[in-house]
């Protein structure tokens, strides 16, 4: 795989943990939701069982997050280690 090729999947993968971050991001809140709605609810299996979710849940977001950003950063050596820009720019001069 070229550079060019590599960095673009990379750039994916950044893209792809950003959604699945967005994603936990709002589990977790419509969890909270359910939460609140339950204390006026009372519902004793909600009470015992959602604490838990919840706390699985911020856990996997924490990992992804971490994991996240490690690997943008990683991405984004190397880019300036390959100088991406310059070979992107070298690949459209050929193709015209």
């Amino acid at each position: 795989m070229d550079k060019i090729r590599k960095f673009e999947l990379m750039e994916k993968i950044v893209r792809e943990l950003e959604d699945l971050r967005n994603s936990q991001q709002a589990c977790v809140q419509k969890l909270s939701k359910i939460e609140v709605d339950n204390i006026e609810l009372g519902d004793k299996r909600l009470e015992k069982d959602l604490p838990d979710m919840h706390q699985r849940i911020a856990d996997n977001l924490d990992n992804i997050s971490s994991i996240l950003d490690s690997f943008a950063e990683q991405t984004n050596e190397f880019s300036n280690k390959n100088n991406i820009s310059a070979l992107k720019e070298q690949e459209a001069i050929s193709n015209r």
